[in-house]
């Protein structure tokens, strides 16, 4: 009788490939796919040459299929809505301060000259594609106030 193992994905009793000797999964393709996976997650943490060459793999790709994202929004409109009612419940409950890409910091003096992002205020918080970036110059300091 030949030794047999349990799977790490699906915990079932399989008996190791000869030519395998180290086998942890078993030959199911749902087990497969979860060892490529693993494989990939391991190797993303530890390999920084890795992790680079799949950046600019994903980006080319991005790249070449722009429109990938929108055009499967038009197609699954269920996704799409999904997507927008778990949006809004993430939003409800982030009322105490505004959602941003970048850090949010309160103003502890007024503007100094330099370059700023601006996007418009009714956009519920949310900063997106759809902001500029402006230059703002101070041509003069604010008076101080007198007493």
């Amino acid at each position: 009788m030949k030794p047999t193992r349990l799977c790490l994905s699906c915990g079932n009793a399989f008996v190791p490939l000869p030519h395998v000797p180290h086998q942890r999964y078993c030959s199911m393709d749902a087990c497969q796919r979860a060892r490529r996976r693993d494989w990939q997650n391991h190797r993303l943490r530890i390999d920084s040459d890795y992790r680079d060459n799949q950046a600019r793999a994903q980006a080319r790709w991005r790249a070449g299929h722009s429109g990938y994202w929108r055009e499967y929004r038009d197609a699954h409109p269920a996704y799409r809505e999904r997507n927008s009612s778990l949006q809004r419940t993430r939003n409800a409950r982030r009322t105490f301060k505004p959602i941003a890409k970048m850090d949010v910091i309160g103003l502890p003096r007024p503007l100094g000259s330099g370059f700023y992002v601006m996007c418009h205020a009714d956009d519920a918080g949310a900063a997106k594609m759809d902001a500029w970036t402006v230059h703002i110059a101070v041509l003069s300091a604010p008076a101080a106030p007198r007493i």
